[in-house]
């Protein structure tokens, strides 16, 4: 135990980088994930056939393997070039971290944007046409009635897909960015602690996963929709 007091400041350094990997790697993710699902449900092939592409390539290939494409690929591609190294997005072009977080952002996008699509084709038809009924445009139907309704049906799942994430964040020590597990890594080749720093973030990772699925929870409880 004194041994992780001695190097908690490492511990809640590595927190904070898998807590940032997990906001940016969903929120930005979900966003992309709703444009992706739209585009799937687009009646022009020209449209729905590279987001089913998309998501078929990303969803087919390990995350890990994603990472060292883009790290490996393109962060060595991208130091090979004079004008990108002298630009002032190099320093975050350099930075393993970025990486990690547009490979979280496009998986995550793949994966909630089937997600999203299967809600929305759920929607009972009969509240679209209610909505169109009152005068709602199509964009509005989508945004008031369709979305909402498809995402509150989802919660749960959409839960589970974040604890997937969070759990994936664990890949970023594998290009050397210190997240939770990478700190662990860091005081197990110091120390030759081999087991307590490795049990301390697994009770992180626990954690974090209750109070993910609490957090859904809440939101199911203080939205209530009639089925």
């Amino acid at each position: 135990m004194d041994v992780l007091i001695e190097y908690s400041d490492l511990i809640y350094e590595g927190l904070q980088v898998t807590l940032a990997l997990l906001i940016i790697g969903l929120i930005f993710g979900f966003i992309f994930a709703i444009g992706v699902a739209l585009a799937r449900l687009s009646k022009y092939k020209v449209i729905a056939y590279p987001a089913f592409l998309f998501t078929s390539v990303i969803r087919g290939t390990p995350l890990l393997v994603q990472i060292y494409i883009y790290y490996y690929g393109l962060g060595t591609l991208f130091s090979q070039v004079p004008w990108i190294r002298g630009h002032f997005l190099w320093p975050y072009l350099r930075d393993g971290f970025w990486y990690v977080a547009f490979a979280l952002i496009i998986s995550t996008a793949a994966y909630l944007s089937e997600v999203i699509r299967g809600g929305l084709l759920a929607v009972p038809k009969g509240e679209v046409e209610a909505a169109r009924a009152y005068g709602m445009t199509e964009t509005k139907a989508l945004l008031r009635v369709r979305l909402p309704r498809a995402l509150y049906q989802l919660a749960p799942t959409l839960a589970g897909e974040t604890v997937l994430l969070l759990k994936s964040t664990a890949l970023a020590s594998t290009i050397a960015v210190v997240d939770l597990l990478g700190a662990a890594n860091q005081i197990r080749s110091i120390t030759f602690e081999v087991y307590k720093p490795l049990l301390l973030v697994a009770a992180i990772y626990i954690i974090a996963t209750y109070l993910i699925e609490f957090i859904f929870a809440q939101f199911e409880k203080r939205i209530p929709m009639k089925q």
